[in-house]
């Protein structure tokens, strides 16, 4: 019997969904601590999440807005590390698809090969390495695809038709397209222009696209499905409501529902 790839698993994730899109909430590993990342995590699928993206704190986020950036602050003071992430996203497997997001430094001071290993060993099903520009993604991609990881590649509205195209022809699993310039956060409103960055983006790749940055409201990410993104990211919102919240499990439970409930 064979064993499922993390594209295999990200695949099904996908085609699986009874709503438009699949919903993917963000969760910073760790934060606000590594036990209670792990509930926030589970309380994400208990609400509708079809995969969770797992981050890993890091000290120089340069991809994330300022409540993603002060909840892996905290994960780091609570004494959050990659081993101690890892096995959140270990347990969260057992109920969800995850996709961790990690800084290229880390990857690289385990290396490549072995970070790849880790994750394959733990079920995690892909990376996203926000800081990893193509050209020097080589040898990750390489060690993903030997692990049976998969490794996604980030587009942007800025990105040149001749870059999506060479993304395109490595992406695996899904391609995240972002929604603006910039980084996360939420957003009153989202591009006007929506529909036709997901239109560019998916002229390019044959894995479904995934839309995140600036999703805040169910509304948005309803707008987002309707626009075409096959995948719906929503990061800073969950985060702050886990961090305002006495009970972040239930906070992010509920207000995951009502994202999984727009998407359908």
């Amino acid at each position: 019997m064979s064993v499922a790839t993390g594209q295999d698993t990200i695949a099904a994730a996908f085609s699986g969904c009874e709503r438009r899109a699949a919903l993917m909430p963000y969760l910073m590993g760790g934060f606000p601590t590594l036990d209670g990342s792990r509930a926030i995590g589970e309380a994400y699928a208990e609400g509708g999440a079809d995969l969770v993206e797992l981050g890993v704190p890091f000290s120089d986020p340069l991809a994330d807005g300022p409540v993603i950036h002060a909840a892996g602050t905290g994960a780091l003071a609570a004494g959050a590390t990659v081993h101690g992430v890892l096995e959140v996203g270990r347990a969260l497997t057992e109920s969800v698809p995850v996709v961790l997001m990690c800084y290229a430094n880390l990857v690289l001071a385990r290396g490549t090969e072995r970070f790849a290993a880790e994750l394959a060993e733990r079920g995690i099903s892909g990376l996203i390495v926000p800081d990893l520009p193509l050209e020097e993604a080589g040898e990750a991609l390489a060690a993903c695809d030997g692990a049976g990881v998969a490794l996604v590649g980030l587009v942007a509205p800025t990105t040149p038709e001749e870059r999506l195209a060479a993304i395109g022809a490595t992406a695996r699993g899904f391609v995240y397209t972002v929604s603006v310039t910039g980084t996360t956060g939420e957003r009153q409103a989202l591009a006007g222009d929506l529909a036709a960055t997901l239109a560019r983006t998916r002229a390019h790749v044959e894995v479904p696209v995934a839309l995140g940055f600036g999703i805040g409201t169910p509304e948005a990410a309803a707008a987002a499905a309707d626009a075409g993104a096959d995948g719906v990211i929503v990061g800073s919102r969950l985060v702050r409501a886990a961090a305002e919240a006495a009970d972040p499990a239930a906070a992010v439970r509920e207000l995951v529902g009502r994202f999984a409930d727009a998407l359908r």
